[in-house]
């Protein structure tokens, strides 16, 4: 990976030289080995300090959003996820293709950090493959980016180990009491930080319901009702829009599932709807299944 760096860091300063970006945003190095972090390099200098290596987990398309309101031209390393997430973005109309530069690169699955660290500092690990490969990794079905200005690198194949829909089979198993007793105890250690909720890209609300305060949709309190209620209510608005990046499950402190609900609702929107798979291609225009309606539509659930 250490060639694939190089070319990130001589793409982003001739682009910063030929005046074509305000902005690069890709990854850099901190102290440890698996410290590797988003960097929003502003200049030639900046740029100096990218890298990208088998830690670059971060999906960067969320950083985008800080962006959308202004007019910057901003370059960016996209893996496979990251691209879907900005051709999500590019959907739903919260930035313009012609700001971006995008740089390409196959993901050959990368290693978790937290995983990392957690060996590191005597912890319990967390999940993974043997490899330190992430867990979030092993459900992927598209490491090459399907959006992009240059691309680096080789394609990849997915990682997938096993059944992509395991988890979701074995819930759609229990019975209805079963699912409430599982997602009710599962939902209880919730501790409403939204992490989750800050790392999508799907997640582009300008004004967030759960941060409405009238009405107050949630309460501020740590309940399992309000935290069933904000989990479904997120679930939901991923429904057709989410693109399976894994970021949310990564980033949670408590160790939630999160990403059963989202490919629950992956699995049916497919099945009602499909085929369909999330910010596969870039169509202008286009919408996911649920964002869109014909007055042909069945209506009989009326």
């Amino acid at each position: 990976m250490k060639d694939i760096s190089n070319k990130i860091r001589d793409i982003a300063v001739k682009l910063f030289q030929e005046k074509k970006i305000d902005i690069f945003i890709g990854w850099e190095k901190g102290a440890l080995e698996f410290q590797t972090r988003p960097l929003i390099a502003r200049n030639e200098a900046d740029a100096a300090k990218l890298v990208f290596d088998e830690y670059a987990i971060h999906n960067l398309a969320t950083l985008l959003l800080k962006f959308r309101d202004g007019g910057e031209k901003i370059g960016i390393v996209a893996k496979g996820c990251d691209s879907r997430s900005m051709v999500r973005l590019l959907e739903d109309r919260q930035f313009q293709r012609e700001r971006l530069y995008i740089i390409g690169v196959g993901c050959p699955g990368m290693k978790d950090p937290l995983q990392a660290m957690a060996k590191h500092t005597g912890l319990k690990k967390i999940n993974a493959d043997g490899n330190g490969v992430a867990a979030k990794c092993l459900d992927c079905v598209q490491p090459n980016p399907v959006i992009y200005d240059e691309l680096l690198g080789s394609q990849q194949a997915p990682q997938q180990s096993g059944e992509r829909f395991a988890r979701v089979a074995a819930l759609e198993k229990m019975s209805a009491d079963e699912r409430y007793r599982f997602f009710e105890e599962t939902l209880s250690k919730c501790i409403r930080c939204y992490a989750c909720r800050q790392v999508c890209p799907a997640c582009n609300c300008r004004t967030c319901i759960f941060d409405e305060m009238k009405p107050q949709w949630v309460g501020r309190e740590n309940s399992t009702t309000d935290n069933m209620m904000y989990h479904l209510v997120k679930a939901s608005h991923m429904a057709g829009r989410c693109v399976e990046c894994g970021e949310c499950e990564r980033a949670c402190p408590v160790d939630i599932p999160l990403m059963l609900l989202n490919q629950k609702l992956i699995k049916d929107v497919n099945a009602f709807f499909g085929p369909y798979e999330a910010g596969m291609s870039y169509i202008e225009g286009a919408k996911p299944p649920l964002s869109s309606y014909a007055e042909k539509d069945p209506d009989d659930f009326i």
